[in-house]
């Protein structure tokens, strides 16, 4: 607990002067906000809740609620939910039993569940942070980058220089995840109906094809620009989702498990494959910012249950059930897409593909939206405002037609974006939302012998090992994949 005083000395933290931030003095007076409480304790993730309390800051000292100021049109709870479901169910769980093959079956479900906690811990401190911090500048919403850079401009004086690179590095790394994680969405989806059409017909259309033939619906759904318009699709996957996994799991079921030669841990060698996996699958982290920003009760985002603790115990169960007994069904000969060890020309088992590859086409707006959105602020100033409409159909459509040319030019992406998705999934999933938390309560906000700096000090620690681990697994398949062809 701290005072005022406590951010006014120069080795402490201290508020830069309004001007500074584009704010006049009179709005602000001149003077920091109050933090006559500390931030939450770490357990209560109920942001409404926590800003009402008695012994919070009242409302003559700071009488700026952000939530009060959202639009009344935003998009529903259960909406945000949908969202949030999709953005994490994509293509990585089908991926989860060959990561359970990489790590054995007892230390493949610990872990699963170890990794599936931190990432939801680190989206909480992510939004409590933005949440704090929305009030201290008298925002309405920050999304992931500007979060990360109001915490350094507002931040101890020592860290404030670095605000800008800050929210670049955010930006920079979410657009290149997402729009490599675009192209490799493009590749599935033609891969899923080049197999089924092909086998079905006869015919003998190279995967190319369907790259071009899936671009045009791409170019429909990338023209989406609103989130909520983007919900019934994302329901729609939702259901197609679930029907998918149904039939996985009477795959998985329809014959006697057996367990006794599957190992409960695998050699050191492939557990580091194993954590690229599962961080690469689980990580939503940057839907997150804009789905809590377009809700018109972000008070119901956080807390218990609220919508992204309802999310994402649902995706962590749904990986590790998908996981575990995907591998134990198919052992050794598991793929990398459980879906590819479905019966071939068996109609329930290529329903599943099909299935699987629309709802990924019904994703593409949503996973094609957050780079875009990062994108046009950069640059829409640089355009005459009458021509903005048509501006934003050229780029999206120019970017759609670039991500389907890169898609046909190397059929065979997975390993370039597992690269991208390691590197950039660990840093800013794992690594950002921990150091932005230690930046925001630094120096004498971190409980009790500084409890929270050695959490995220391990947090930083963690991410960075995956980094290096997925950095090196996915180097090592690009190798391999290139020696093959030669």
């Amino acid at each position: 607990m701290t005072d005022n005083a406590a951010f006014s000395n120069d080795g402490e933290r201290s508020y830069p002067p309004a001007s500074s931030i584009g704010v006049s003095s009179e709005s602000l007076g001149e003077k920091p906000p109050s933090y006559a409480s500390a931030v939450p304790p770490l357990g209560d993730f109920n942001s409404k809740s926590n800003l009402t309390e008695k012994n919070q800051l009242s409302l003559a000292e700071d009488p700026y609620n952000p939530f009060e100021h959202r639009d009344p049109n935003g998009a529903s709870s259960g909406g945000a939910l949908a969202h949030l479901l999709k953005s994490s169910l994509g293509t990585g769980i089908l991926a989860m039993p060959m990561a359970f093959h990489n790590a054995g079956l007892v230390f493949g479900m610990v872990m699963t569940l170890i990794v599936g906690f931190l990432c939801t811990h680190c989206v909480h401190i992510l939004v409590k942070t933005s949440h704090n911090i929305c009030r201290d500048a008298k925002v309405t919403s920050l999304g992931f980058a500007e979060t990360a850079e109001k915490v350094f401009e507002y931040g101890p004086k020592g860290m404030r220089r670095f605000a800008n690179f800050a929210k670049q590095f955010v930006d920079i790394g979410l657009m290149a995840t997402y729009y490599a994680a675009g192209c490799v969405y493009i590749v599935f989806i033609a891969t899923s109906f080049h197999d089924v059409i092909n086998y079905y017909t006869g015919i003998n259309w190279d995967v190319r094809i369907y790259i071009a033939l899936t671009v045009i619906p791409c170019l429909l759904i990338g023209q989406i620009r609103e989130l909520k318009w983007l919900v019934p699709f994302s329901m729609m996957a939702n259901v197609f989702i679930v029907i998918t996994f149904a039939i996985v799991l009477y795959y998985m079921f329809d014959e006697p498990l057996v367990y006794s030669d599957k190992p409960l841990i695998a050699k050191a060698s492939s557990i580091p494959l194993f954590f690229a996996t599962v961080i690469f699958a689980m990580e939503g982290i940057g839907v997150v910012m804009p789905v809590e920003n377009s809700m018109k009760k972000p008070q119901h985002f956080l807390g218990c249950p609220g919508v992204l603790n309802t999310a994402m115990i649902t995706v962590v169960l749904l990986y590790a059930i998908i996981g575990f007994f995907g591998y134990v069904r198919f052992g050794d000969t598991v793929k990398g897409s459980i879906t590819l060890n479905l019966p071939e020309g068996a109609w329930l088992g290529d329903t599943a593909k099909l299935l699987m590859a629309v709802a990924i086409l019904f994703t593409f707006g949503l996973q094609f939206y957050v780079p875009n959105t990062i994108l046009w602020q950069k640059i829409n100033h640089k355009f005459n405002p009458d021509k903005h409409n048509m501006t934003q159909i050229l780029l999206r459509s120019g970017i759609i037609l670039l991500s389907g040319g890169v898609a046909a030019a190397i059929p065979n992406l997975e390993p370039f974006i597992s690269l991208v998705g390691a590197v950039f999934f660990s840093l800013l999933g794992i690594f950002v939302p921990s150091f932005v938390e230690t930046v925001y309560l630094w120096p004498d906000r971190l409980g009790v012998c500084k409890w929270k700096l050695v959490k995220n000090i391990f947090l930083g620690v963690f991410s960075i090992l995956a980094l290096v681990a997925g950095a090196v697994s996915s180097i090592n398949e690009i190798i391999e994949l290139y020696s093959g062809e030669d």
